[in-house]
């Protein structure tokens, strides 16, 4: 394998450029964004792709998993994101129920995100039981990225959010689930929670790159959620790393501005414009004149009499 390479930072990302990037030996790096302003950002930054994932949920729209995310709502994100991208692949879930009731829904739903959304592409939670969905979707023309292990979709089913895959009989199944969803024509698979070592046998096994989250380096490329790096959130996941304290340098400003405010300290001088001296004495004039009571005087409250 030769030494990572970065992708070409002034060509746009393809899925071609996915699978060129697995042959090359360059690791592919995602995260997540659900805004233009930080689409802009990591874009700008370089990374390889950006995903617009249903985890917006939890970390932007206050729910406790992703299962109340709606196609509206992944309709909405997944445009402000690509306005605010003009490099990276743009990825957008499949929200939960968007693509299990029939295929027929699926291609509709999958066609919605890339005609009406501008992604790219689109992601799909599930093994073996999701290739067939995979393999309609892709045969339409829309490029499908998999998903496996730890799938949040189906969190009440797998009993929380913990690491999959441990033991011999559940890890060959991922890994024919991996082979299924590459045969259905997916350019890429998501490995989320499951151990390092057979994330890396998966990786080798398969011609398409595998996507890391809490699954060791040895995936093709990782990804993982903008909040969770930069601790802009209550909670941080054991796989994600702590890159920045925004959330503490956010909490700060905001507390330091709120002071100022009360103590009149803001806005300053700096933040102040003023009228022309010359502008305000005309105003002045011409506000006092148009209260001076009109000729012969008005009656007031206590000319009223009996009325």
């Amino acid at each position: 394998m030769s030494a990572a390479v970065p992708m070409d930072p002034q060509r746009s990302v393809t899925t071609t450029t996915f699978r060129a990037a697995k042959a090359q030996g360059r690791r592919i790096a995602m995260i997540t964004a659900y805004d233009a302003p930080t689409a802009r950002m990591v874009d700008q930054a370089g990374v390889d792709a950006i995903l617009v994932g249903d985890s917006l949920g939890m970390v932007v729209l206050g729910h406790d998993s992703t299962l109340p995310v709606t196609m509206d709502d992944m309709l909405h994100h997944t445009r402000a994101v690509v306005r605010g991208t003009s490099r990276a692949l743009v990825v957008a879930d499949m929200p939960f129920l968007s693509f299990q009731v029939s295929l027929e829904e699926a291609l509709r739903n999958a066609g919605r995100l890339v005609a009406e959304g501008g992604a790219g592409a689109v992601k799909l939670e599930g093994g073996r039981r999701t290739a067939e969905t995979v393999r309609f979707v892709t045969q339409a023309g829309i490029p499908v990225m998999g998903h496996v292990g730890l799938t949040p979709q189906s969190v009440n089913q797998l009993g929380g959010y913990r690491v999959q895959a441990r033991e011999t009989a559940d890890a060959l199944t991922l890994i024919d689930d991996c082979r299924a969803l590459e045969e259905a024509g997916a350019f890429a698979i998501v490995l989320e929670c499951i151990p390092a070592e057979l994330a890396q046998l998966v990786s080798n096994e398969l011609g398409i790159p595998t996507i890391g989250i809490g699954a060791g380096v040895g995936c093709d490329g990782e990804i993982q959620v903008f909040h969770d790096l930069l601790g802009m959130g209550d909670f941080t996941p054991r796989h994600a790393g702590r890159y920045a304290e925004v959330g503490t340098a956010i909490r700060e400003a905001v507390g330091a501005y709120t002071q100022d405010v009360h103590d009149r300290a803001f806005p300053a001088e700096a933040q102040t414009t003023h009228l022309d001296q010359r502008v305000l004495a005309e105003i002045k004039a011409a506000r006092a004149a148009a209260l001076k009571p009109a000729s012969g005087g008005s009656l007031s409250g206590g000319d009223r009499g009996g009325l």
